[in-house]
């Protein structure tokens, strides 16, 4: 598996994504299967939330990842609401809880709400000084607000929504992480409900490479230096698909075709989530 650099060490290109897992009893079995077969296959990192479930993603993960903490790079990220100066170290216990470990390796602002970042970013220091997360980033945060952050150098992280039909942060937010050595992680790399997934440029150049669609959509993301992906899968051959895509090389003609369906952008755009 490639990997690139963040913060002192360096994380898969391809990680695991849980939201949506932590949902349904009946999938638990099968979601915490998926996460060990991601991590025997190198993808290593493993992104959730206390969002996810309400919690439920979190405790999905900590199973896991039992036996296996010191394979693994964990994310978690904070509720808006909860991203106060009391409330971060709180939430911050919680996670830690459900996890069932003692240090959180990136610790994210989900997205901007009510409290000054000023506010999050000093009870985030606060828990990297108490040891109970090593870094921590923020998501869904656009260029100003990254400026508004004073020390750019010590966010580890900007988690974002990218895949070819949400390619907006090409314009100016991608370069600007790209220049200060701000690793980007994408979520929803293959999109949202398998439209993506089923355009006739995507599918033809999965023919061409011999690849499946997802698999294209995932490459295309990772041809940019300094981004990761990170893929939800319960399937197994879905897990197996996802790690195989960080191999996976598109050609410029290839990549021409994908941008005659999906255009990059020509002026600034909102950020866009999910």
């Amino acid at each position: 598996m490639r990997r690139i650099r963040l913060g002192e060490g360096e994380v898969p290109v391809v990680g695991q994504g849980t939201w949506h897992m932590g949902e349904n009893p009946a999938e638990r079995s099968r979601e915490i299967a998926a996460l060990r077969l991601g991590i025997e296959l190198g993808m290593t990192l493993i992104d959730t939330a206390e969002m996810y479930g309400e919690g439920g993603a979190e405790e999905v993960v900590g199973e896991a990842i039992q036996g296996r903490r010191e394979r693994v790079f964990l994310v978690s990220k904070v509720y808006p609401h909860n991203a106060s100066r009391r409330g971060v170290p709180q939430a911050c216990e919680r996670s830690l809880r459900r996890l069932g470990t003692d240090c959180i390796d990136l610790y994210l602002l989900h997205w901007r709400g009510q409290y000054p970042l000023a506010e999050t970013v000093e009870a985030f220091e606060r828990l990297r000084e108490a040891g109970k997360i090593r870094r921590w980033g923020v998501s869904n945060c656009d260029v100003d607000d990254l400026q508004e952050l004073g020390d750019i150098a010590a966010c580890a992280t900007n988690q974002v929504l990218y895949n070819p039909e949400e390619r907006g942060i090409e314009f100016d937010l991608l370069p600007f992480c790209q220049a200060h050595d701000m690793p980007v992680m994408a979520y929803c790399p293959v999109g949202q409900g398998g439209s993506l997934l089923q355009d006739p440029a995507i599918v033809e150049v999965a023919r061409r490479q011999g690849a499946q669609p997802g698999q294209v959509a995932l490459a295309w993301a990772l041809r940019q230096p300094n981004v990761l992906v990170i893929p939800k899968a319960v399937d197994p051959a879905h897990v197996r698909a996802n790690a195989a895509a960080a191999e996976l090389r598109l050609s410029d003609e290839e990549l021409s075709i994908l941008d005659g369906a999906f255009p990059p952008p020509r002026r600034k755009r909102a950020l866009q989530m999910v």
